[in-house]
């Protein structure tokens, strides 16, 4: 991701959709060639728009920049907040953060709770298809073995996701990771004591092994603004025997309406980014992409 340019077309597109998620607030238009905020644009205009959830005031929202007791410390460790950008340093404009990736029509920061860079964590979990005798499938086409991932199905927007979620503040990465797969792929908040201790022995069998981090950084999100965004760490745990998986019932909870395998290919339509990160699973694990091998991947 370019510092403060951005104008990337591939980087930059569901950040300025409309309306803005769960409102019917229009962004204003935002041509690629004034994307980046190199380029001056004296008459840019955008809306302001903070949703109601955020200004309540939960546990995981800043308040206002203009109320007197709130000092952030952007660009740091903001006691157990993270304002550090995976992305380098970020401008700050008014007492604002401007967004990394450039302009999107909208400033305040919609339904994210962070001034600035909002933190997430998607884990990958990916197994081998196999047919009934146990054995890996290949693609008749690339001569590639398939891939599958565990996908949830969004119930605010009811695209398909990889079961991610919010860093709570103070928490590691890597229990981020896990505690989404549990709540959102295996509804982990809703067993009993007995059920979680057997869950969480599986889990750790899953999440102790060597993973890739597939990517770090910011994220093509509907939900930015010029002054808050979406940032990730994608992480692949791939349980090449399958044994693990076969042992854990998915079962949708928490923020998803369906959950379920999902061949990788690139014909997969997915939430934000999630489609990219995809791709670079079947690279690394040289799984099984596109039948005509010549493409490039389009529309993510």
């Amino acid at each position: 991701m370019s510092g403060s340019n951005g104008g990337k077309e591939n980087s930059h597109n569901k950040a300025r959709t409309s309306p803005y998620p769960g409102s019917k607030v229009q962004r204003s238009q935002v041509p690629n060639e004034k994307v980046g905020w190199l380029v001056e644009w004296q008459d840019y205009n955008p809306v302001e728009y903070t949703a109601v959830s955020v200004l309540a005031g939960p546990r995981w929202a800043d308040p206002q920049i203009s109320e007197s007791n709130f000092s952030p410390k952007f660009n740091e460790k903001d006691g157990h907040v993270e304002r550090k950008s995976q992305n380098g340093r970020y401008e700050i404009e008014n007492g604002r953060p401007r967004n990394p990736a450039g302009r999107t029509g909208l400033v305040g920061r919609g339904l994210l709770g962070r001034w600035g860079p909002n933190h997430a964590a998607d884990p990958i979990i990916t197994r081998w298809k196999r047919d009934r005798s146990g054995n890996k499938i290949t693609h008749p086409t690339s001569g590639k073995n398939i891939l599958q991932f565990v996908a949830i199905k969004r119930k605010d927007c009811g695209e398909w996701a990889i079961p991610g979620g919010m860093v709570d503040p103070g928490e590691k990465i890597s229990a981020t990771l896990k505690r989404e797969f549990g709540e959102e792929a295996l509804n982990s908040l809703q067993k009993s004591s007995a059920e979680k201790r057997k869950l969480e022995e599986q889990l750790h069998k899953l999440f102790s092994q060597e993973h890739l981090v597939i990517y770090k950084g910011y994220v093509d999100d509907p939900r930015n603004t010029d002054n808050a965004w979406m940032e990730t760490e994608a992480v692949n745990y791939h349980d090449e025997t399958g044994e693990i998986m076969d042992n854990l019932t998915l079962e949708a909870g928490d923020d998803a309406g369906k959950v379920k395998w999902v061949d990788i290919n690139d014909k997969l339509k997915l939430y934000a980014s999630h489609s990219q990160f995809i791709k670079l699973v079947a690279e690394k694990r040289d799984a099984h992409w596109s039948e005509d091998s010549g493409t490039d991947c389009r529309g993510l």
